[in-house]
């Protein structure tokens, strides 16, 4: 199993406003970044309830869950919450209670060899680290710029523990990846 975070950014470190609005990041215009390489690669997207409530919201997949089929195709989405959320009729989403290194197991058996996507949040991809499975942070670095918001990764990781793979522009977009060394 190979875990990566890859997200986009404010680049002052805010994933959304306080309130989960991303209205920042599609106000940018131009090319954007390419996620199909990811998404053949992925084997199973990982996803806070606040980032599956605003995607169930953002592209009305309650009522036109043949759209979350676009996004994800037919492979499993694991939800981390402890309330009841809803889901899209006929996709494979998953809901797991706790933290992260309480579900390791369950997330190495759906993943099997195949990269698992956290997709969002901040604490979530900060709990794969805390138990010791984040390999790589790829960070889509957007030209906003943000007061206040979701904090992009709440935790201290320091630059001893990265090392930097890739980095390019694509339009108004900067894409890094950093490889992160377990100790």
């Amino acid at each position: 199993m190979h875990v990566t975070y890859t997200t986009a950014t404010t680049v002052n470190g805010f994933l959304a406003t306080e309130d989960d609005s991303l209205d920042w990041l599609m106000a940018v215009g131009g090319e954007t970044p390419d996620l199909g390489n990811l998404m053949d690669t992925t084997s199973v997207v990982v996803m806070g309830s606040r980032t599956s409530e605003w995607l169930l919201r953002d592209q009305d997949l309650i009522t036109q869950p043949e759209a979350w089929t676009v996004t994800f195709g037919t492979r499993p989405v694991i939800v981390f919450t402890s309330r009841d959320l809803p889901a899209p009729q006929g996709a494979d989403v998953r809901f797991a209670d706790g933290i992260v290194g309480d579900n390791a197991d369950m997330l190495q058996d759906a993943a099997g060899d195949g990269t698992v996507w956290v997709m969002g949040g901040g604490d979530l991809a900060g709990q794969f680290l805390d138990a010791g499975l984040l390999d790589e942070i790829t960070l889509h670095l957007s030209p906003v710029f943000l007061a206040k918001g979701k904090s992009l990764f709440p935790r201290d990781l320091v630059s001893d523990r990265l090392i930097l793979v890739q980095a390019r522009q694509i339009g108004q977009f900067i894409e890094a990846t950093w490889r992160i060394s377990h100790p």
